[in-house]
């Protein structure tokens, strides 16, 4: 790390704090979408704290970049509901599909083929996965908050505004936007915090949840991925998209922050210090890590070194102390998080070339069929199935890469298996 002046010192250890409190919520956030993935919430946490202060450390010390790693969103839920819940994976199972998804995000990062892969896919299919993703977060969110449910005469319909659950989950939610769009500092956290108290306040809070600190939950840390099942095929069909949504994922957080920071020499460091992390990830016991989207607070409090990293890894520790408490936080009281960030996850809608309805139609289909088939991978397949074929038919297979061509008979083979089982 470069040479730090005495006014330097200060401005890094407190950009540090900044990252630190824009990112700690995704230790309930986290803990409370992995729950649905068989895992308990203190477990959890733990292992969420682990991988953010290990891969925040890793790329304050070898990238020397400003930017804070934690457990992605989306990615999660990638994790929990498609590879666990729709492979039927135990969780030791899901992670070993993490391992080898984030070992192959790894090769990608230290050989040339992370740059084949960027040109073989298309922008409009990495758009609409990412689209995709925050619809599924914003679904995810408004069921966890009792305002949708399912319906007697339809898939879903408005929950019941009577319900302590769902005036407490609205409230939140207008609290949480309110403090996000007038750019309060920490404001995820903050809307958590003022989401718990109401639920305090209306009765619904389990305080027995938040009483002590299991040693169980710390001694089942150490449960191993497991690597049993990597002759079957279901396994590779669930690495397949969680590979693809990393290595874009992280592309394109990295190049948005370098860019910031006008550091684009530090991309190789970067993606490799992501790569290795997430690899990190699945020993720790949690779903990959990302560059957080919230580094840019840590980049605008004029942070350049990797010192103020370093400084937010290290403040990780001390949420060790408050997982009884973050225990207690409801499902409504992060409901607007996931709401929120599915929002802003749904921005890239922008780029959409609606005008060209053969790069259209594939995004469509992604971004609609992740929600409605509530699997990220299934919506995937369809539209990397669709694009080569629709290229195909109006004679723009100059457009079609291999890589691309391999990607989408894989997610083909894979509806043809669903088929015949």
């Amino acid at each position: 790390m470069k040479q730090l002046n005495n006014q330097q010192w200060p401005t890094e250890v407190i950009a540090g704090i900044i990252g630190y409190l824009t990112t700690v919520y995704i230790v309930a956030v986290n803990s409370s979408i992995l729950s649905e993935a068989g895992i308990g919430r203190e477990q959890a946490m733990i292992a969420t704290i682990l991988a953010s202060l290990f891969g925040s450390m890793l790329i304050g010390v070898w990238a020397k970049v400003p930017i804070i790693v934690i457990p992605g969103m989306g990615v999660n839920v990638l994790f929990a509901f498609s590879i666990v819940q729709q492979y039927d994976f135990s969780y030791a199972e899901g992670l070993g599909v993490v391992v080898v998804s984030s070992a192959i995000f790894l090769i990608t990062a230290i050989t040339p083929l992370g740059e084949s892969f960027k040109q073989a896919v298309p922008d409009s299919l990495k758009h609409g996965i990412t689209i995709g993703l925050g619809l599924f977060l914003v679904l995810i969110g408004l069921e966890n908050g009792g305002l949708i449910v399912n319906g007697d005469y339809s898939i879903v319909t408005l929950g019941d505004f009577s319900s302590p659950t769902v005036i407490v989950s609205l409230l939140s939610l207008a609290i949480g936007i309110l403090l996000f769009v007038k750019n309060v500092p920490a404001n995820f956290l903050i809307t958590m915090i003022i989401g718990t108290w109401f639920a305090s306040m209306f009765g619904i809070l389990d305080t027995e949840k938040g009483t002590s600190l299991s040693v169980e939950g710390v001694t089942d840390l150490f449960v191993m991925p497991e690597f049993g099942h990597i002759g079957q095929l279901t396994f590779w069909i669930a690495v397949l998209p969680l590979s693809i949504v990393l290595i874009f994922e992280s592309m394109g957080l990295i190049h948005g922050q370098l860019n910031m920071l006008d550091r684009t020499n530090s991309f190789k460091a970067t993606n490799r210090s992501s790569a290795v992390s997430a690899l990190m990830s699945g020993f720790f016991g949690t779903s990959p890590t990302v560059p957080a989207a919230e580094s840019a607070a840590v980049i605008a409090s004029k942070a350049r070194t990797g010192l103020a990293s370093m400084v937010a890894g290290a403040l990780f520790l001390l949420t060790f102390f408050f997982i009884p408490y973050i225990s207690m936080i409801p499902a409504n009281a992060i409901s607007p998080i996931l709401i929120i960030v599915g929002v802003l996850m749904m921005q890239n809608i922008k780029y959409i070339k609606i005008d060209d309805l053969t790069e259209a139609f594939p995004t469509f289909l992604i971004m609609f069929m992740i929600p409605f088939t509530y699997s990220i991978a299934d919506g995937m397949a369809f539209g990397f199935i669709a694009y080569p074929i629709i290229k195909l038919v109006t004679r723009q297979k100059e457009q079609l890469s291999p890589i691309l061509i391999i990607i989408s008979t894989l997610f083909l083979i894979e509806f043809f298996i669903k088929a015949l089982i």
